[in-house]
């Protein structure tokens, strides 16, 4: 599995921007790659700050690649 730098590197050459750590996360966890919860997430129901509707496809495109 691809490491979050490597899917930030990746993301900023295909598509020119880069995501921020909890956007992964949060597409990361909608694919079933993530088997725990963070020990100091604040919500343990929701994201503070989820992956925008418009970048997660490219997102999707990426993880599912790497």
């Amino acid at each position: 599995m691809a490491t979050y730098k490597e899917i930030q590197d990746e993301t900023k050459r295909r598509f020119g921007f880069v995501p921020n750590t909890c956007w992964i996360a949060d597409v990361k966890a909608e694919l079933g790659l993530i088997s725990r919860q963070a020990a100091n997430r604040i919500d343990p129901r929701g994201r503070k700050h989820p992956c925008p509707p418009e970048k997660r496809s490219d997102l999707t495109r990426i993880i599912s690649t790497l």
